[in-house]
């Protein structure tokens, strides 16, 4: 499960405090695949990040006895002057992956990413479309319980596209995901269940068809 306990969330502007979320409680099942949706500028995508434990609250704890991911896509981690098998090879070793494991993963990224000989070229000679199937590949190559994906589920030309979205959904057959997106149909074709986000608040729907009528409400 994924448990808030009293979360407030905010950010600093000019003109005083935005509020993500302002004193929420809340327990979010397991084991199911969560659609994050709310109007641009609610902070989907760090509410997201908060509930992977990635980002934190001002005030209240978030919990869970689960795994999560990076951003899947998110390339902003890569050091810019190592190539991309030593960016991999990196973050293999942060987890404790053995060489055995390291090599397989390797492997993986660089057939799944298609970069060829830019896998051995420095990641700031990369475009952002070549960062974000480097790390797409390597998201996918680890074991998670919980994908973290914001808006974008694959990247590049039609048929990697279609790659990715094959891939990805192999691998939800195994995990979970957080999904972040404003395409309904993706959401209701992944999704078992909802959050709706207004107004500093969150609303959980058992039903990702119910938290997408919630959605399209609060929008009229």
């Amino acid at each position: 499960m994924i448990k808030l306990d009293r979360v407030t969330k905010y950010f600093r502007t000019k003109t005083g405090k935005k509020y993500i979320l302002k004193d929420v409680s809340m327990v979010i099942p397991s084991d199911k695949n969560i659609g994050i949706l709310g109007r641009n500028g609610t902070g989907k995508s760090t509410i997201m990040r908060m509930l992977g434990q990635i980002e934190f609250p001002n005030r209240g704890k978030i919990t869970s006895d689960k795994s999560f991911s990076w951003p899947l896509g998110l390339s902003g981690g890569f050091v810019g002057n190592m190539t991309g098998r030593a960016n991999v090879k990196f973050v293999c070793r942060l987890y404790g992956k053995s060489k055995k494991e390291i090599d397989e993963i390797i492997n993986y990224v660089k057939d799944f990413s298609e970069l060829n000989d830019y896998f051995d070229m420095p990641i700031k000679t990369y475009s952002s479309g070549m960062k974000s199937r480097l790390s797409f590949g390597l998201s996918l190559s680890f074991d998670f319980d919980y994908l973290l994906i914001d808006e974008t589920l694959s990247v590049g030309d039609a048929n990697f596209r279609k790659k990715s979205k094959m891939a990805l959904m192999k691998k939800i057959e195994n995990c979970h995901v957080l999904l972040v997106s404003h395409d309904m149909g993706t959401l209701r074709d992944i999704c078992d269940v909802g959050i709706v986000v207004n107004n500093g608040k969150i609303h959980y729907f058992d039903d990702i068809n119910r938290a997408i009528d919630e959605y399209a409400s609060i929008n009229k």
